[in-house]
């Protein structure tokens, strides 16, 4: 009976163009129900793939590539110096910096996050 009756349903998204068709069953109501179910879900996939990705891509970007080349701070006792390699800061304050005043490091590292956070809400 499927055979017999105008029962198919052919859905598609606008926005991403993604088509549905159904013609499982007898009733095109069903038809469309199931079609509708079946969008959601391959909608629900992309948008789920889309999240990993972007989140795999915050937390690669996080982590680094974990190599011993990419240093964070070198320590210099000799010449009294530290460098922190992220934000290109130089302090020839080390003895000072030992004994807990890290306010000349930490400053630097905030400005540093706060302008990276606005640059990322602008492109957003």
């Amino acid at each position: 009976h499927v055979n017999k009756t105008d029962s198919a349903i052919r859905i598609t998204h606008l926005p991403s163009g993604m088509v549905v068709e159904c013609q499982d069953e007898r009733s095109q109501h069903k038809n469309r129900a199931r079609a509708m179910s079946l969008l959601k879900a391959r909608l629900t996939d992309v948008e789920r793939d889309r999240q990993t990705a972007e989140q795999s891509a915050l937390r690669k970007l996080q982590v680094g590539s974990g190599d011993r080349s990419q240093r964070i701070r070198t320590y210099n006792f000799p010449q009294g110096r530290l460098t922190d390699h992220r934000i290109n800061l130089t302090l020839y304050r080390l003895e000072e910096i030992m004994q807990g005043d890290m306010d000349q490091v930490i400053e630097p590292l905030l400005q540093e996050l706060h302008a990276a956070q606005l640059a990322e809400l602008e492109r957003s």
